[in-house]
């Protein structure tokens, strides 16, 4: 599996119990983009972890999904009992925990929240004023933690931020990968669900928009820019760079060009032909899409992230 697919030692976890009191109906089963919305949330993140957790409530039904369907063996325990059975299925020592209405989960920013989880025991967004935590890593070692938290009745995971080693994520460094915070866009009543369906709309005719060709009285360069994260940003000694290039330029011309201006990334992090990243590093683009082709096409005004491919990188 190439590192664009998958982040090495986590594990996603996706929680669906919850009660959808306010939507009136499950939310896990709401149709979003032509399917149930679990089902686009789990095949969004096998983009990006070899294996997914769902967490679901006890009978709860559930279409077919590419996961280990795990349920709550005590109901009515809130987001504490399910970051507890998720952790606890899960392989591996990192889980990214979500919840089954975040729609607009942006992959680079996930990827980011990763790697910052090396010396920590919890990685967590603070976005308007509040801590994110269905949108946060957890090492799997605080699971004895999170049980005796269960035993005492507390429920709200951040009774745990203060015991344990906590990174917490703010709101500069959040927008630099999702500028208006799509990532913690919960759908909890049906005005909140509609308002969903006509973002995504707007978002997929935006990059439509943006992907369609472009008139001959266009200029002949564009230009894109280049954010280093982890072991490329070290060596670098910079976090972004602008690059011009001619239109019609692919990934492999952006690595070409980014080598000739940080020569230091090539035989380090950049192939020794300039062409490709070498495998333990992944490439995203606008927070969408990892991309490993070099021949994909980059566009005016994209925004490329080079980052780790492995958690703590």
């Amino acid at each position: 599996m190439g590192a664009e697919q998958s982040i090495a030692d986590a594990t996603a976890v996706i929680l669906a119990g919850g009660k959808s009191s306010r939507m009136g109906r499950p939310k896990a089963l709401l149709l979003f983009d032509n399917e149930p919305l679990i089902v686009h949330i789990a095949r969004a993140l096998t983009r990006l972890f070899a294996e997914t957790v769902v967490v679901a409530a006890p009978g709860q039904e559930l279409p077919p999904l590419q996961a280990t369907l795990v349920r709550d063996e005590v109901p009515h325990q809130g987001p504490v009992g399910g970051i507890y059975y998720g952790l606890r299925a899960a392989k591996r020592n990192f889980c990214f925990v979500t919840s089954c209405d975040t729609a607009f989960l942006n992959l680079s920013l996930i990827s980011y929240l990763l790697s910052q989880i090396s010396d920590c025991d919890v990685v967590v967004p603070y976005w308007q004023e509040r801590f994110q935590p269905l949108h946060a890593v957890y090492r799997k070692s605080v699971l004895p933690l999170v049980k005796e938290q269960l035993d005492r009745g507390e429920l709200r995971p951040i009774f745990l931020y203060e015991k344990v080693r906590t990174r917490k994520i703010d709101e500069d460094e959040i927008r630099h990968f999702d500028p208006q915070g799509l990532s913690f866009l919960n759908m909890n009543t049906p005005e909140d669900y509609e308002s969903a369906l006509k973002r995504w709309q707007e978002v997929r005719q935006r990059r439509e928009t943006e992907t369609a060709p472009a008139p001959l009285s266009v200029p002949v360069s564009i230009s894109v820019s280049v954010e280093l994260f982890g072991v490329a940003r070290l060596l670098a000694k910079t976090s972004a760079v602008s690059l011009s290039l001619p239109r019609g330029a692919t990934l492999s011309n952006v690595l070409s060009a980014l080598a000739e201006k940080l020569p230091v990334l090539v035989g380090r992090v950049i192939s020794p032909d300039k062409s490709s990243l070498f495998s333990g590093y992944a490439c995203n683009i606008n927070g969408l899409d990892f991309v490993r082709n070099g021949s994909a096409q980059v566009h005016p005004g994209d925004k490329i992230f080079i980052l780790s491919a492995d958690a703590g990188g």
